[in-house]
């Protein structure tokens, strides 16, 4: 876990960039201790709960995506807001942190699907858009596997044209992609317990997983209490979302 003393670089880098990678974030005994978790949480407690509660790839069988764990398993609300955690994110959220979910985000091997260019807020619909996700690798993320691949310093552009991407669990992307090349753009590569953190409005994407290994990751995504609802980006998520519903 990182320390106090290093919040003051990792803000500064954060508020530049719009993300920033932490090495070892958690210890393996608490990434083993997260994956037993969701393991016992898919067999025995996802059949009982809403359908929304996931998205599955196109296969129509494995899980993309696990919705509001927050929700829906006390381990992870508590993992969440561990104060060494919501320490360091209240400094980044600039006021008092508000969990606002866990979720997991799959690319099983051979079949996990890309995600387009996009911002987050297109989705959390935040104002100020002092809201964030910390991103924490279970297994290793690599190129070949789908790493995310982030535009520095693109948060400070504001909101980009979106349009609805038809993609189920990422509805929403750019009317038009960016023109940093993607080898211009920072691949975040992670080893087990790595983590980003990255600010609601960088654009980011990552592409599908055509590898025989899996690459799942861990999110908490946290606002500052004083955003408030955006109305306009609500209207335009709600329409998208009910074009391409998560599940």
């Amino acid at each position: 876990m990182i320390q106090l003393s290093d919040h003051l670089q990792l803000v500064h880098d954060y508020q530049r960039d719009g993300v920033v990678r932490i090495r070892k974030f958690f210890t393996a005994e608490t990434v083993a201790e997260i994956r037993a978790e969701l393991d016992q949480y898919i067999r025995d407690d996802l059949p009982s709960k809403p359908v929304d509660a996931r998205t599955l790839e196109a296969d129509g069988k494995t899980i993309r995506n696990l919705w509001r764990l927050e929700q829906h398993d006390e381990f992870f609300r508590r993992l969440a807001q561990r104060t060494e955690i919501t320490d360091l994110i209240a400094r980044l959220v600039r006021g008092e942190p508000v969990l606002a979910g866990v979720e997991t985000f799959s690319k099983p091997a051979r079949i996990g699907s890309g995600v387009p260019y996009h911002q987050d807020n297109a989705y959390f619909c935040r104002t100020p858009p002092d809201m964030l996700t910390l991103w924490i690798a279970i297994d290793p993320v690599t190129v070949e596997n789908g790493a995310v691949y982030f535009i520095k310093g693109s948060h400070k552009l504001g909101m980009q044209p979106t349009k609805p991407s038809g993609v189920t669990g990422n509805s929403v992307g750019l009317a038009e992609p960016p023109a940093t090349p993607e080898s211009d753009q920072f691949c975040a590569t992670l080893d087990p317990g790595d983590a980003t953190i990255h600010h609601c409005e960088i654009i980011h994407h990552s592409d599908p997983n055509h590898t025989d290994r899996s690459r799942l990751g861990l999110l908490f995504v946290y606002r500052g209490a004083h955003t408030t609802t955006d109305e306009q980006l609500k209207t335009t998520y709600s329409e998208a979302v009910t074009a391409t519903p998560p599940a």
